[in-house]
């Protein structure tokens, strides 16, 4: 399988991450009613097989449970795993002790010494600068305890602000997860992937599949509605889902003829963008699959300016 440098000299990774947020999350994901560990060890396991090594979480997720259980299953895991995890700046935290604090909290629930990427998970950093944010995490790379650090969520000039003081200290920052996919293409008129190929740093794009509307498996004819959360977003509702109809239309397009769905589409597009990679949830094994299926191929030139003109909307 090929495989991505994070950033400039950061860990080396699968072109795809599987996204933990739904492990341990009740009140967004209905953890615990649909599906539970066993299901979650299994898409563990599957992604492993499938020579997907590289997962995120966050120390937020499941309040803590997505890492206990990831960590739980790496115990078991027959094969290295890269682990990216983020850093939460709540008002509380406003040293860089802090900081040291929370990644040895989040060490102890996923049961490792090291840490491969470490992010902060947005930027409104209350009374904690980003000098001393940024300063804190260059100090545990130095000590061996985080890999590569990055940053999420952050504009093009605070991704800017955050390089220039790692820089200072000879790191350089990894990446920027933020949301991006054919239905979240706002990152390509702000300014964050241009300067994001300026400075060499890696998009990890979190919401690939818009939270399950680029499946095709909701349409406004098809009765489904999902559940939790997404049940009252507006991009769910029958108006939503007849605007991205064009869109869902293309992907079933191209995924016949390459006998893909529609899923394995998007997310082969967002891969060929160059230095973007998806990340994408799972809960059960059959997910797992299913976003694997996005591997191992690519689209045509043709394909990608197909798939870039119906989604212009959603620039």
């Amino acid at each position: 399988m090929e495989t991505i440098t994070l950033g400039k000299n950061g860990p080396t990774v699968t072109p795809l991450c599987i996204g933990t947020w739904a492990w341990g999350d009740k009140v967004f994901w209905s953890y615990g009613s649909e599906y539970g560990e066993e299901q979650l060890q299994e898409a563990f396991t599957a992604a492993l097989e499938a020579g997907v090594t590289f997962f995120d979480t966050a120390e937020i997720y499941g309040l803590g449970l997505s890492e206990q259980l990831l960590g739980k299953f790496i115990q078991q895991a027959q094969k290295p795993v890269q682990v990216a995890t983020k850093f939460g700046p709540a008002p509380w935290r406003f040293t860089g002790q802090s900081v040291a604090d929370a990644l040895t909290d989040s060490l102890k629930r996923l049961q490792l010494e090291r840490i491969e990427l470490y992010q902060v998970h947005w930027p409104f950093s209350f009374l904690l600068s980003q000098e001393t944010l940024m300063n804190a995490l260059a100090d545990e790379v130095e000590r061996g305890r985080i890999g590569a650090i990055g940053v999420s969520n952050y504009t093009a000039s605070q991704m800017r602000e955050a390089y220039k003081i790692l820089a200072a200290r000879g790191i350089p920052l990894a990446v920027n997860q933020t949301r991006y996919s054919l239905l979240s293409r706002q990152i390509e008129t702000n300014g964050i992937l241009a300067a994001a190929r300026d400075l060499d740093v890696t998009i990890l794009a979190y919401s690939p599949l818009a939270q399950g509307l680029l499946t095709g498996k909701y349409t406004f004819d098809s009765g489904k509605s999902p559940a939790g959360a997404r049940s009252i977003d507006p991009k769910f509702n029958k108006d939503g889902l007849l605007k991205i109809a064009p869109v869902i239309s293309l992907l079933r397009s191209i995924g016949e003829k390459r006998d893909r769905t529609p899923a394995q589409v998007a997310l082969n597009w967002l891969i060929s963008q160059g230095n973007v990679i998806p990340i994408a949830g799972v809960k059960n094994a059959q997910q797992l699959q299913q976003n694997v299926g996005a591997l191992g191929w690519r689209l045509s030139d043709e394909e990608i300016q197909e798939l870039e003109k119906v989604t212009r909307p959603w620039k």
